[in-house]
């Protein structure tokens, strides 16, 4: 990935990995222009991993600095507190993933708010309305740095354009500069420019994303003649015949 083609020139929004391939994480964090992780349970599962701590440990071995957001688990509030409490005390760049509701469809909002009282950093998640930013807000401390995670992607994933629900978003958390909105579900590379102009603070995005970084501005002519080249060497590798 070339990394002259992120930076302060061409982009405001910090750009974010997003997986659980400890090599993938590790080459990704020692990039310049990746300003931060995160990870979810359900990457993890993908990925094979079996123990949470010991995954997360393995992480901040390498990562000590820029920050990682994980996520807890539990269904049941008093001991999300719990988890909450356990993985902030891995590390000071720890931002503590807590989703918006449980599964039961209750708000979060009275658990967020004890916690962010408390001095921890928060990356509130599996965001998809403005409704849910404004509890988000609420609930957030001004004193304490925090995410808010609106999942763009899955919003563009029913037809709707989640653009202006960004710009929304940006506009209702605009009194909390210390917490921070994330557009999250990244699809292409489209989205990290629409999150830039829509004056979203971060953009996280997969291995896949990141390596079309290359392509951000590739004259199109050139990019025509590479795919009728890859469909050439691709059919002749295949012996096909007619």
């Amino acid at each position: 990935m070339n990394a002259s083609i992120i930076g302060p020139d061409r982009l405001q929004i910090k750009l974010f990995s997003d997986g659980a391939d400890l090599v993938d994480m590790q080459r990704l964090a020692n990039l310049p222009y990746i300003k931060g992780l995160t990870t979810n349970p359900t990457l993890m599962t993908q990925a094979g991993i079996n123990n949470y701590e010991n995954f997360a440990k393995e992480v901040l071995l390498f990562l000590k600095e820029k920050p990682i957001s994980f996520e807890v688990f539990s269904d049941e509030f008093d001991d999300m507190e719990r988890q909450a409490h356990k993985i902030a005390g891995w590390g000071e760049n720890i931002y503590v993933k807590i989703p918006v509701t449980n599964t039961k469809g209750f708000s979060s909002s009275t658990l967020i708010k004890r916690l962010a009282l408390n001095g921890i950093k928060l990356n509130i998640t599996a965001v998809l309305t403005l409704e849910q930013v404004r509890i988000a807000h609420d609930a957030l401390s001004s004193e304490t740095p925090a995410i808010v995670s609106v999942f763009a992607g899955r919003i563009a994933d029913t037809g709707r354009d989640p653009i202006p629900m960004m710009i929304d978003a940006k506009a209702i958390l605009a009194d909390k500069p210390k917490t921070e909105l994330l557009w999250a579900s990244c699809r292409e590379v489209l989205n990290i420019i629409q999150a830039d102009q829509s004056g979203c603070d971060i953009i996280t995005a997969n291995v896949d994303i990141l390596s079309k970084l290359s392509k951000i501005d590739y004259d199109l002519e050139k990019f025509s003649l590479d795919t009728v080249r890859m469909f050439y060497e691709d059919a002749k590798n295949s012996k096909f015949a007619l």
